[in-house]
């Protein structure tokens, strides 16, 4: 008994017994036995810990000192970087909505591609507002938007979320200023030009194939409806004509103005914490780090602050400015937050089931084996990817690792810098592929767009899987032609 459990706690085979074991009781325990996923993941993650043989003071810390501890530092790091970016996105996306400046430019997307092109325009619009904003801050300012699309569509969820999602993950994984790529920059030695122009070529094709062509065959099957909390106000056929804004509003809610506001003032109050924080990513490369003006960029372009910044501005010009008080604001506010608490309980959960999978070792016993296979580099530098990203679910984790043991076989070999950007895109690929239940991101997508775990991993984990290996095809097909 005690070489069996030896062999589990310390050899790369007995590491992923253990892990596949606990990843298939916690899906068994939510899809099966229908327990609350944030109650699922802590107890499973617990158990995984116990099993492991981490030490009690390393999972759950002591009664003095508990903050070091993997419970609360894998729901902290996790919840500290998101629940105010989530309060404010959700705040904003509320304003918008009830303001029918969501109405509005989803009435002027889909009149511009029509109802069967509007899978296309919200991959289009997920492409775009990927480039420079993180990927759950996309989700937070653009879910509203797909909300509004499928409501008026009468169709399912899936068929516009997985587009947007597709160009989103796409944007977040292949290119900068996104981390992953920049630390590929930099660990590899590949400039941040090469990185864009492949991470296009590569990147492209792959939400293609993910978010257009997997997004609408699965929408098709998938069918999801949007919850009514998840609007702030009843909707009503006439936005499906792109004929502006329902007029159906709740009592406490109603609209002191109905004339709806412009598509170029909400196109501008969605632009504005996309451009902050864009300006705080380049002028991070280009100014000197001792620049007052970088310093300023910085503080508004924090993701946190360009979003209040966002929010005060369409409380002002959609609020304020239209009639509603102060009042009636601060009420669509408590509104708009009541589904964001479970949301948060879950996706930290998540993240500390994550923490614990990654505390046990598997990662790196999974790299080393994998580094001695003697494999092409790029196939090589895939599947290591691959394998860490499997094993412990951050997809900026995997990049930066895998980058690690790949540099030293890439350097000094006589590579062009296009032949070391699409190893830098393998590593990309690999990154994303199979987005499961140890993924924060998993949690959030199904919080967000309704989705049971059994259709998240139907949908979105499968996208994220088409999307990884579509994109390596096309870097390997490449590289084998130009190294």
């Amino acid at each position: 008994m005690g070489a069996t459990v030896d062999w589990l706690r310390t050899t790369t085979p007995g590491l992923l017994v253990l892990c596949g074991l606990a990843i298939a009781v916690l899906l068994f325990a939510i899809i099966k036995v229908k327990l609350e996923p944030f109650i699922a993941l802590l107890l499973t993650g617990l158990g995984l810990a116990l099993a492991a043989g981490l030490p009690v003071s390393k999972i759950v810390g002591t009664a003095i000192k508990p903050g070091d501890s993997l419970l609360e530092t894998g729901f902290g790091g996790i919840l500290g970087h998101i629940a105010v970016i989530i309060g404010l996105g959700t705040v904003l996306g509320a304003i918008l909505e009830r303001s029918g400046g969501a109405d509005v430019l989803t009435g002027k997307l889909l009149g511009i591609f029509g109802e069967k092109g509007a899978p296309v325009a919200m991959g289009l619009l997920g492409l775009i507002f990927g480039i420079p904003v993180f990927f759950d801050i996309g989700i937070f300012v653009l879910a509203p938007l797909i909300y509004v699309a499928a409501k008026r569509g009468g169709r399912s969820l899936v068929l516009y979320a997985m587009p947007m999602l597709a160009g989103l993950s796409m944007t977040h994984a292949f290119l900068p200023p996104h981390p992953g790529p920049v630390a590929l920059g930099g660990l590899l030695g590949v400039s941040l030009g090469w990185l864009i122009i492949m991470g296009f070529v590569c990147g492209l094709p792959g939400f293609v194939a993910a978010g257009i062509v997997w997004g609408t065959y699965i929408g098709k099957r998938v069918r999801v409806e949007v919850p009514a909390e998840f609007l702030v106000r009843p909707e009503v056929e006439s936005a499906v004509k792109g004929e502006g804004p329902g007029t159906a509003t709740k009592p406490e809610t109603t609209r002191i103005e109905t004339r709806p506001p412009a598509v170029g003032l909400i196109g501008g109050i969605i632009a504005i914490p996309l451009v902050l924080i864009l300006g705080a990513t380049f002028g991070s490369q280009w100014l000197a780090k001792d620049s007052q003006l970088l310093q300023v960029l910085t503080f508004l372009g924090t993701p946190a602050v360009a979003l209040l910044i966002a929010v005060l501005v369409a409380f002002y010009l959609l609020g304020v400015r239209r009639g509603s008080s102060v009042q009636e604001l601060s009420t669509l506010t408590a509104e708009s937050l009541k589904p964001v608490g479970m949301l948060l309980l879950v996706v930290g959960a998540g993240a500390f089931f994550g923490k614990i999978i990654s505390a046990t070792g598997i990662g790196t016993a999974l790299a080393d084996t994998m580094s001695a296979a003697g494999l092409p580099v790029i196939v090589l530098a895939y599947i290591i990817s691959c394998g860490l990203r499997i094993a412990q679910g951050s997809a900026t984790v995997a990049i930066v690792t895998t980058g690690g043991i790949v540099a030293p076989l890439v350097t000094g070999h006589g590579y062009s810098q296009m032949a070391i950007a699409l190893i830098a895109m393998a590593i990309a690929a690999g990154s994303i592929i199979l987005s499961h239940v140890n993924d924060g991101g998993f949690w959030i997508i199904s919080k967000y767009f309704n989705l049971t775990v059994k259709q998240t991993l139907q949908t979105w984990t499968v996208l994220e899987t088409v999307l990884s290996v579509v994109s390596f095809a096309v870097a390997a097909v490449l590289f084998a032609i130009v190294s």
